[in-house]
């Protein structure tokens, strides 16, 4: 065998691979679209796998694949996307993910390597001209680009939600919840416009983290939910022509089962097939989530600052030498990575917005590859990023009580309590005063005689500041 082979498609002949599963119409769009090198990504030909299983499942149970193909037939196409489905055929996605913008290209090019695996599967020769399983009248049959492309973006985006991103935001989560609990006995001082401010528990503060990540998990949950309308069923422009008119719906419900995801068919598919809200909502939450990681890393990164000459409150685990020239300098990497894939995931969240406000005239968004793959890449990257972070960050993460007792006692913030006192003006004027001469607050009023040593005991008393009075 050469290498290559020669097929045609309704504009004439092309040459490809030979070995090459997929065929015409995916070797023109990789010809046509040399622009970044990077194929779709791997949960988005996987998803794609999975609505073509649906969508010839629900062709199958309707009847309108019998009078075409036989059982055998039948059970090969149904066998064949499975294996792309688990991603036994990723290698046979070539085309860019910068394309045509419905994703059109990619479409057929699950149809195509779909319809030769399936022919292959039920004893037929593949590399025949003749196709006794179509890539459009088969493996296609009921269905648009447009309904299925944005589709498959959905499925994949919320699989990867529910089994990646929720789980490692509940790990990040209950790992600072551990140490908020085991550290709340750790008096120090809080901070305010990075100036220093009344006390509180190191374990209140980390809480106060521990609780971010809760409401992360929340927003994750109500970023699946902007997901689950499928437009499966719209075909090219939302009336749904040359479908069943049950297509929609079972296709909706033999991916639930699939996946334990409630999907549900668009309840308009005009607006379902033309925009894509619904992932620029989910990006959205995503957007908050990688907010929300970035201030926990950072203030993470801040409380570790020094060893000598910053905070130093909590102490990191040493993962790597922290510079090429300074000895013994090690760096809060894993704080920094975190930011850097929160810092990505943003502008992402500027792709989704651009491509859905400006990308869907009419009938059809034409930006849905570019906003799959922002949405894709940016769940990968929150998950991996969080897991990462808890396991070789949080999870050895230590307190430094000493660090963080130290600087209670000379905190001109503790003159707070004396509010209730003396007043705030004159508690104003006595801190001023403490800082002025280097006295700490409780020196200072005791040379005043202020208060009653009891009553001022009470009043500076820190452990009372970190709680509203009784």
């Amino acid at each position: 065998m050469t290498n290559f082979r020669t097929e045609r498609d309704s504009m004439g002949e092309v040459r490809l691979p030979a070995k090459a599963y997929y065929g015409a119409q995916t070797q023109r769009a990789v010809e046509n679209f040399p622009i970044s090198g990077r194929p779709l990504p791997a949960e988005l030909i996987h998803a794609l796998g999975l609505v073509k299983w649906a969508a010839a499942t629900v062709n199958r149970d309707l009847g309108l694949l019998g009078g075409a193909l036989n059982d055998q037939q039948v059970e090969a196409l149904l066998a064949a996307c499975r294996e792309v489905a688990e991603g036994k055929f990723d290698g046979e996605f070539p085309v860019d993910v910068f394309q045509t913008g419905s994703g059109t290209s990619s479409n057929m090019n699950a149809n195509e390597v779909i319809a030769n695996r399936a022919i292959e599967l039920s004893g037929g020769d593949r590399f025949s001209p003749q196709k006794p399983i179509h890539p459009n009248d088969h493996v296609n049959l009921g269905q648009s680009t447009n309904d299925v492309f944005p589709t498959a973006i959905h499925v994949a985006a919320a699989v990867a939600i529910q089994s990646q991103l929720v789980p490692a935001l509940q790990r990040c989560g209950k790992t600072l919840a551990g140490k908020a609990a085991e550290w709340q006995n750790i008096l120090k001082i809080g901070r305010t416009h990075l100036a220093d401010a009344t006390p509180l528990t190191l374990g209140q503060e980390i809480g106060g983290l521990a609780r971010q990540l809760e409401r992360s998990v929340g927003r994750a949950s109500v970023a699946l939910e902007a997901l689950f309308e499928l437009p499966i069923g719209g075909t090219a422009v939302g009336s749904g022509i040359n479908t069943h008119g049950e297509f929609g719906r079972r296709v909706c419900e033999a991916l639930a089962k699939e996946t334990g995801i409630p999907w549900a068919e668009a309840a308009d598919h005009f607006e379902a097939n033309a925009q894509r809200d619904g992932l620029v909502e989910c990006h959205g939450q995503l957007r908050t989530i990688a907010a929300t990681l970035f201030n926990v890393a950072n203030n993470i990164r801040w409380l570790a600052s020094g060893p000598r000459c910053g905070f130093h409150e909590i102490k990191l685990p040493d993962r790597q030498p922290g510079s090429s020239i300074m000895p013994g300098k090690v760096n809060p990497v894993l704080c920094e990575s975190l930011m850097q894939v929160a810092a990505r995931v943003l502008g992402n969240d500027q792709t989704i917005t651009l491509c859905g406000a400006a990308g869907g005239q009419f009938q059809l968004n034409v930006m849905m590859p570019a906003m799959g793959d922002a949405v894709l890449e940016s769940i990968r990257l929150l998950a991996a990023a969080a897991d990462a972070f808890t396991q070789l960050c949080l999870t050895d993460m230590e307190a430094n009580s000493e660090a963080c007792e130290a600087a209670v006692e000379k905190s001109l913030s503790l003159a707070t309590g004396l509010n209730p006192y003396i007043g705030y003006e004159q508690a104003a004027a006595l801190a001023k005063e403490a800082f002025a001469t280097g006295k700490t607050i409780r020196e200072l009023c005791r040379e005043k005689s202020i208060l009653p040593e009891d009553q001022l005991n009470e009043a500076l008393d820190p452990w009372r500041m970190t709680r509203p009075r009784q």
